[in-house]
C-alpha cells in the first residue's frame, strides 16, 4: 500500500469552531476518504496549538489557567470533529510532551549551527498576530486595525532565526516545483514577499512578558515564540529523530487557510526545515474563505456561521455536501441560508433522497423486497450504463485533482439520469400489467436502477460517509475500497433481500 499523509493547520486555542475551520477539516477529510478507498495507507493529522501571549491573557481574564484553557478549547474541536464525522489518525496539541521534547531538541540543533542567534530589537508588535510586523505589512501607510489590533513600539532583547541565507534558495524551489503550492496563483503571493527584504524571525518571548511557552534549552529566561513552535507539531506528531519518521514525511497535502499561508507556512515553515535539511512538504493546499454577501465573516459584524448549529440541524453530512459543493478548492465562496436549504431540499431531498426512497418501496411492493433478476437490456438501461461509466471516470478524475465540486457535480447529474430514466420507464405503471415482457421490464427497471443508486453511493462516500453508509445498508452491501466496487454489475444485487426498514435520509425543511 502507499503511503499518504494529510496535516492541517493546527487550530488556535484563542477562539471557538467556526466555518472555517469546519470546512478545512472536512476538505482535508474528503481527500483522505477518497485516497484510503483507493487503497493509501493513510495519516491524518490535525491538533490544537495551545502557546502564545492570547491563550495566557484570555485564561488570565478568566481567572483559570492556560491548561485548563486548553483543555476546554481542545475539548470544543474533537466534538466538532467527531460530530461531523472527520477521520483524523492523530490529534495532536502542543502542550504534549512528545511535542515539547522535539521542539527543544530543534531550538538546539539550530543554536548549535548558528542559524539562532540573541540580539536587541525595536519593533511594532501586534498581540493579535503575535508577531513583530514590517512597513509592507502597512496600508495606505497605517496597520490595519481589523487586522493586527493595538500596535505597540517594543525594544526588547531576543533570539532570532535567520531567514535571509536560505531566501535564494526558497524563490528557486518555489520556482522550479509547480506543485509545491496549490493553487498555482498563491506562488505569485509568495514569490513577491521574498522579493522584498525580509527580517530575520524573532523565535523567542522573554519570560517576564509571557511565561505560557516551552522554555529555550540554551536560555531558561526565554520561552518560544508560538509560530516556530506550533510549526513543528507536522514533524513532532510523526516522530522526528526516529527511523519511522521517514515512513510519514514528506508530507503529501499540507491543508491551510490562505491567510495564513504568508508567511508562516510557506516561508518560515520551508526555511526551518531547509536549516534542518529535511525534505520540503509535497503541496501547500491554501484553500479560501467562506464570505456572507461577498464580506469575510466577522464576530464584530454578527455573520458568523456555527458549523455544529447547521450539522446539527440538517445532519452532518448534508452540511459537509453544501461545503464541498459550494466552494471550489482554493478560491472564496459565499454562504447564505437560503442557498444551504436550496441545496438540501433540492439535491439531497428531491434528488438522492427521493430516489432510494421511492425506489426501496416499489422493490418492497412489486418485487418482496428483494432485488430481480435482469431481463435483457433495451436502449434506455444501456444509456443509464453508459453515462455511469463515463461519470466514474470524470469524478476520479476530479477527485485527482481536487476538484470535488465538479465531481459533484457529475454525480448528481447521474442521480438526475436515474430519476429520468425511471420516469422514463414508469415501473407503477409496469406493475399494473399482466403481460410477461412488462413484468421483465418492471424487474429489469428495479434492478438497473438498485444497481445505479449503489455505484452513486459507494462514489459518494468521501463527502456523504454516514449517508452513503445508510443507502448500502438498504441493498445489504458493505462499504469496501473501490476498484471493482464501481464496476456496473448486473448480477451484483440479484436476489439480495433488501433491509425492510424505510428510511428518510434527508427530511424536509
Amino acid at each position: 500500500m502507499k503511503k499518504f499523509y494529510l496535516t492541517t493547520a493546527i487550530d488556535y486555542a484563542n477562539g471557538h469552531p467556526h466555518i472555517g475551520h469546519a470546512y478545512e477539516k472536512i476538505l482535508a477529510d474528503v481527500i483522505c476518504r477518497t485516497k484510503r478507498l483507493l487503497n493509501y495507507d493513510v495519516h491524518f493529522l490535525t491538533g490544537l496549538d495551545e502557546h502564545g501571549q492570547k491563550v495566557e491573557q484570555t485564561a488570565k481574564k478568566h481567572g483559570i489557567t492556560p491548561q485548563i484553557l486548553c483543555d476546554s478549547i481542545a475539548q470544543e474541536f474533537i466534538d466538532m470533529c467527531t460530530f461531523l464525522h472527520i477521520s483524523y489518525d492523530d490529534y495532536i496539541r502542543t502542550t504534549q510532551p512528545r511535542h515539547k521534547a522535539i521542539v527543544r531538541d530543534i531550538l538546539q540543533k539550530l543554536f548549535d549551527k548558528n542559524d539562532i542567534y540573541k540580539a536587541e530589537y525595536t519593533g511594532f508588535y501586534s498581540t493579535r498576530v503575535e508577531r513583530f510586523l514590517q512597513e509592507k505589512d502597512k496600508v495606505d501607510g497605517v496597520w490595519p486595525e481589523n487586522e493586527f489590533g493595538q500596535v505597540m513600539e517594543i525594544t526588547e532583547t531576543n533570539y532570532f532565526f535567520k531567514l535571509n541565507p536560505h531566501k535564494q534558495w526558497l524563490i528557486d524551489y518555489i520556482t522550479s516545483h509547480e506543485n509545491f503550492i496549490f493553487p498555482k496563483f498563491r506562488a505569485k503571493q509568495v514569490l513577491e514577499f521574498l522579493r522584498e527584504d525580509i527580517n530575520d524571525l524573532c523565535i523567542s518571548r522573554p519570560k517576564n512578558r509571557l511565561a505560557w511557552g516551552i522554555e529555550l534549552p540554551f536560555d531558561p529566561e526565554y520561552v518560544t515564540y508560538v509560530w516556530f513552535d506550533a510549526l513543528i507539531n507536522y514533524i513532532s506528531a510523526v516522530g522526528y529523530g526516529t527511523e519511522n519518521f521517514s515512513e510519514f514525511w514528506p508530507v503529501d497535502y499540507h491543508v491551510i487557510g490562505k491567510d495564513i499561508l504568508v508567511p508562516a507556512h510557506a516561508i518560515y515553515w520551508p526555511i526551518m526545515l531547509h536549516a534542518l535539511d529535511l525534505p520540503m512538504p509535497k503541496t501547500f493546499l491554501a484553500h479560501g474563505w467562506w464570505l456572507c454577501s461577498g464580506e469575510k465573516m466577522s464576530k464584530s459584524v454578527g455573520n458568523v456561521v456555527d458549523p455544529l448549529d447547521y450539522a446539527k440541524q440538517f445532519g452532518p453530512d448534508a452540511f459537509r455536501y453544501f461545503v464541498i459543493r459550494e466552494m471550489t478548492v482554493g478560491q472564496d465562496s459565499d454562504f447564505s441560508h437560503e442557498l444551504f436549504l436550496s441545496r438540501y431540499n433540492n439535491d439531497l431531498g428531491n434528488d438522492l433522497g427521493n430516489l432510494v426512497s421511492r425506489t426501496h418501496n416499489m422493490l418492497q411492493r412489486y418485487c418482496k423486497n428483494t432485488i430481480p433478476k435482469i431481463a435483457p437490456l433495451e436502449s434506455p438501461e444501456n444509456d443509464l450504463i453508459n453515462l455511469w461509466s463515463k461519470t466514474r471516470d470524470s469524478t476520479l478524475d476530479a477527485y485527482d485533482r481536487l476538484q470535488f465540486h465538479t465531481a459533484l457535480e457529475d454525480i448528481f447529474t447521474f442521480i438526475g439520469a436515474i430519476n429520468k430514466f425511471l420516469e422514463i420507464r414508469a415501473p407503477w405503471k409496469l406493475a399494473k400489467s399482466d403481460k410477461p415482457k412488462d413484468r421483465e421490464r418492471l424487474d429489469t427497471v428495479l434492478a438497473v436502477s438498485s444497481e445505479a443508486i449503489r455505484l452513486a453511493a459507494t462514489i459518494l462516500a468521501p463527502i456523504l460517509p454516514i449517508v452513503s453508509q445508510q443507502i448500502l445498508e438498504i441493498f445489504q452491501v458493505k462499504a469496501i475500497a473501490w476498484g471493482k466496487q464501481l464496476e456496473w454489475n448486473n448480477e451484483y444485487l440479484f436476489n439480495r433481500s433488501l433491509s425492510a426498514d424505510s428510511i428518510i435520509l434527508f427530511p424536509r425543511f
